[in-house]
């Protein structure tokens, strides 16, 4: 386990809202379930934290920005914040379907096509930051998701009014099409994997990478398609299954987004005004983290190494701790770690 590349790769927006949807999500199916009896206000308790998390970020950071007019020059500071403003507004799109639908799930009082009208609006508004993504090398998971699924957001919402009576199979068409091209990509990265695992030419990093990516992809895409085919059958009375059992593959995928989050790499630096990678961020609050973070574990064991030595590998590794502490006894000078790519 190489703690380095753990911290240095973690993405922190990634592992909040993932961790907020994974808590949000089991305490929904409970409700629906009418295992524990709180009003929607309390079951969206996480949603409301990953947004709180977001407002407080891009207001920190808004104010950083104006404050110090010379950090607008650092590199691609320009786009960085650019690009979470716009996430912010995003965001708010969102905040503002999650109220409207958590007033209408405890009172009822609107339809559910007044509900779905901000998602709606932030799924148009996403086909265009998308493209805005792409010229400016930017990740835009949220906006690709809301932008292929508005078709679906549209579906819903005629449905739960009792607009259109189809059968919800057909109601979940558009995400059947997603779903079929993450399969598509699923089988793709375990081919990829699997002919990269007996090519020579590969290294053997490279080669766990693969292999990685492979195992990671299908415990997400799996178990989502597994939920959504028993959520389907569930709402046209197919089973009766309780909703917690139902939403247990979705957990399994939640789970497995909050563990890629560690290596999904990225993010803004802009949020709460840092200016910097996650992980130096850290390690300037918590200086102690640079001890553990420079070290590597392994438990592999090499019993050849445990056999007794020759008298000629005995007098190399004599000269070479003499050489060893002839150089310790030499005086260094002591800086501060400052990067965790530094080694101690």
């Amino acid at each position: 386990m190489n703690l380095k590349n753990l911290f240095q790769d973690f993405n922190p927006s990634k592992f909040l809202v993932f961790s907020c949807l994974l808590v949000f999500s089991l305490l929904f199916a409970l409700r629906l379930d009418k295992t524990i009896e709180w009003s929607y206000w309390l079951v969206f308790i996480p949603i409301w934290l990953w947004k709180l998390a977001v407002i407080c970020g891009s207001s920190v950071g808004s104010y950083v920005w104006w404050k110090h007019p010379n950090y607008r020059m650092e590199g691609d500071s320009y786009t960085q914040y650019k690009a979470m403003v716009m996430c912010t507004g995003l965001h708010l799109l969102l905040l503002m379907f999650e109220i409207l639908a958590c007033d209408n799930l405890e009172m009822d009082s609107h339809s559910w096509v007044l509900v779905f009208i901000p998602l709606i609006v932030m799924a148009v508004i996403s086909i265009g930051i998308c493209i805005w993504a792409v010229k400016n090398e930017r990740s835009f998971e949220m906006e690709l998701f809301c932008s292929v699924n508005i078709l679906q957001f549209i579906f819903l919402a005629l449905r739960l009014d009792g607009v259109i009576s189809w059968s919800w199979v057909i109601v979940f068409i558009p995400i059947w099409i997603v779903m079929c091209v993450a399969l598509i990509g699923v089988l793709y990265a375990i081919v990829l994997a699997i002919i990269l695992l007996k090519s020579p030419d590969i290294i053997p990093e490279q080669r766990r990478g693969n292999v990685s990516s492979a195992i990671g992809y299908s415990f997400l895409v799996i178990p989502l398609l597994v939920f959504e085919i028993l959520l389907a059958n569930r709402l046209d009375r197919v089973n009766s299954f309780q909703y917690s059992a139902i939403t247990a593959p979705l957990l399994l995928s939640l789970a497995t987004l909050v563990c890629l989050s560690f290596g999904a790499k990225g993010g803004n630096n802009w949020w709460f005004g840092i200016r910097k990678d996650f992980c130096q961020f850290l390690l300037g609050v918590c200086p102690c983290l640079q001890e553990y973070g420079n070290i590597s574990y392994s438990l592999q064991h090499n019993d050849s190494d445990s056999a007794a030595s020759t008298p000629e590998c005995e007098k190399v590794k004599g000269i070479n701790k003499l050489k060893k502490e002839a150089i310790d006894e030499q005086p260094r000078t002591v800086v501060p770690v400052l990067s965790i790519e530094m080694p101690d």
